[in-house]
């Protein structure tokens, strides 16, 4: 993706655009008709900071502070003052492409020209990105309300030539020194402009972008790992027909079910129990349920991208810009919409994790794998097998199951009482990216430990499906044996999992999963 460039406007980025400029390093730029808005807003701006009438965020002070009328020799001034005040972040890094999905995310809003911002101040936050430099943004500073206010001055910072980025190699430098290098002139901000660089909802935008991005290949996987399971342990895939999931029309879950029957056909370990001798009635709920709940953790994702494409068309900021050249305080910069969400989908996070941990359960334990040894175990007793990977997915689960717990339930006043009401949103997308990386690596777990489990059952072959993930996966993984170490096995699964390959795999079997 690095050689893309996404031309940013006015209009609403996809999600694609904003996965290849935050992962894949695409660079991007500035379209004609977003340098025109720009220019035509940053006109009106000016034109207002001449009167001597008080325009808030022009020429006023901001929040609590608001009713303060900023003299014109002391504006520049101010404009650095919040910018170096509210970058006021502690605590871990954040990631890198959580950093450059809120510069896309802040510049696409710059380039609708509600911003006032000047042209040179958009151009260098595009020239950041495509000189591949980060500003160093820290874990904790934005309560979802006002904006990301800590996240974003962080990268204001960088703007104007202050505080720590990475460069493109990933060392941490002085910004001046870094944009030196890179021949990037730091911004020497005007009036409004610092506001209209950190009010902003992008961090947790961009974040939640990247989880939906992330969940989709996610809850694919997880049909590939239920699929395995209910293979490997002789249930029944009758109740994944058509016209059963038909009575109850829930459009993920009439993907999920579709998923299972395509992933299981032609399967001689299937055909192996059917027929009059078979006494299976019905499996366990985290077997035969694996659509309903598969499937319902996809239309929350759904609900969830719907959001999050409202957001990619909105433009952010306090006060805003009005072609009529008005310059008006609102209350768009709040959270909620996207706070909501991103703790909905801890929710099925949580879910589809716990099932898949269940399923793997029933696996290694002798009294309900129909005919498995303990554990999975090479010589039982003497080799643990799989025992300790479903301590582990236990206990991600139980991590999980706590982050499920919503963020934007809470709210602590800030600003003198001025901001009385806060999304939290920012700590809703953190323990977001936490859930869905808990999911891919118990996802991982199930389907190493499935894998080893249709091993098991030769001489029974289990699908081509099936059978194609198994092959991809021994890879990097190798065939049933002797205890041996676990985690670097559950690594390798695990990254296969978050690359899509494992799902690849059986795609060129099934076709296109959903």
């Amino acid at each position: 993706m690095a050689d893309e460039t996404v031309e940013v406007g006015p209009g609403a980025l996809t999600f694609d655009q904003v996965v290849a400029v935050a992962r894949g390093g695409a660079r991007v730029s500035l379209s004609d008709e977003a340098l025109k808005l720009v220019a035509e807003a940053r006109a009106h701006v000016e034109e207002l900071a001449a009167r001597p009438t008080p325009v808030y965020g022009v020429s006023t002070g901001f929040g609590a502070l608001a009713t303060r009328h900023i003299p014109t020799e002391l504006r520049a001034r101010l404009q650095l003052n919040i910018v170096r005040s509210h970058a006021a972040g502690t605590g871990p890094e954040v990631e890198r492409e959580v950093v450059r999905a809120l510069m896309l995310l802040r510049l696409r809003t710059l380039a609708t020209g509600r911003t006032g911002v000047q042209p040179v101040t958009a151009r260098t936050l595009a020239a950041l990105l495509n000189a591949g430099i980060t500003p160093q943004v820290f874990e904790h500073g934005s309560l979802g309300c006002s904006g990301d206010l800590a996240p974003l001055a962080h990268v204001a910072l960088a703007l104007i030539g202050e505080g720590s980025v990475r460069d493109a190699a990933g060392e941490l430098r002085p910004a001046a020194e870094a944009l030196r290098e890179a021949g990037i002139a730091p911004v020497t901000l005007g009036a409004k402009e610092g506001l209209a660089l950190l009010n902003g909802t992008d961090g947790m935008l961009g974040m939640l972008v990247l989880a939906v991005h992330d969940l989709r290949r996610l809850l694919v996987a997880a049909d590939v790992a239920a699929a395995m399971t209910v293979e490997a342990l002789l249930g029944t895939d009758r109740v994944f027909a058509a016209d059963l999931q038909d009575l109850r029309p829930h459009p993920g879950q009439a993907a999920s079910a579709a998923n299972l029957r395509a992933l299981l056909a032609e399967s001689e370990i299937m055909e192996s129990h059917r027929g009059p001798d078979c006494t299976r009635v019905q499996d366990a709920y985290s077997l035969r349920c694996a659509p309903q709940v598969n499937g319902a953790a996809r239309d929350t994702v759904a609900h969830a991208e719907l959001v999050a494409g409202r957001e990619l068309a909105s433009a952010i900021d306090n006060p805003v810009v009005l072609p009529d050249g008005r310059v008006e305080s609102n209350g768009n910069f709040h959270g909620a919409p996207i706070a909501y969400v991103l703790d909905f989908l801890a929710v099925p996070a949580a879910d589809v994790a716990s099932m898949s941990e269940r399923r793997t359960d029933r696996m290694l334990d002798k009294a309900r794998s129909s005919g498995l040894p303990a554990f999975l175990a090479d010589d039982p007793g003497v080799d643990s097998g799989h025992m300790i990977a479903q301590y582990t997915q236990a206990a991600i689960v139980s991590d999980l199951k706590r982050r499920a717990a919503p963020a934007s339930a809470d709210s602590i006043p800030s600003s003198a009482m001025q901001e009385d009401h806060v999304s939290m949103g920012w700590n809703a997308a953190r323990k977001l990216r936490r859930s869905v990386e808990g999911l891919a690596q118990v996802l991982a777990i199930e389907i190493l430990t499935a894998a080893r489990a249709l091993d098991l059952r030769t001489p029974l072959r289990p699908g081509p499906a099936t059978g194609a993930v198994v092959a991809k996966l021994r890879e990097a993984v190798p065939p049933p044996g002797p205890d041996r170490h676990l985690a670097p096995e559950i690594a390798a699964a695990a990254e296969m999992v978050r690359d899509g390959s494992l799902v690849a795999a059986a795609e060129t079997v099934t076709g296109p999963l959903a």
